[in-house]
């Protein structure tokens, strides 16, 4: 369960600063103007999402699968959340179900054996 835990905790940290990166510039001047900086933080968010993973497959037994669609799942969320919170856009009706499709996706992931 710790793994797990690990992975997913990785895993949000990472698509917060995914968003950041690619998404920033729209809500701050100062990302748009130090791109280089960005594209830096490439190289640390690729590290967190190598570990994630690495805690993801350890936690179901070796399989692939299982932990991409967490990441996928992850990926989702966050993106509505901080777009939600840092741009305004709201979560209209094909958010939401998006967003209960990736929260089913990961449920069945996690407990169907």
């Amino acid at each position: 369960m710790k793994n797990l835990f690990l992975c997913m905790v990785i895993f949000v940290l990472a698509q917060i600063m995914v968003w950041l990166q690619l998404n920033g510039q729209f809500v701050w001047e100062s990302f748009r103007k130090y791109e280089w900086v960005l594209i830096l933080c490439g190289l640390p968010i690729s590290w967190l999402f190598l570990v994630g993973t690495r805690y993801g497959v350890e936690y179901f037994n070796g399989l692939l699968w299982p932990q991409r669609f967490l990441a996928f799942a992850c990926g989702i969320v966050i993106f509505s959340l901080c777009t939600w919170l840092l741009k305004g856009e709201g979560i209209n009706t094909k958010t939401m179900i998006s967003l209960g499709l990736a929260c089913c996706l990961v449920l069945i992931q996690i407990f169907w054996k």
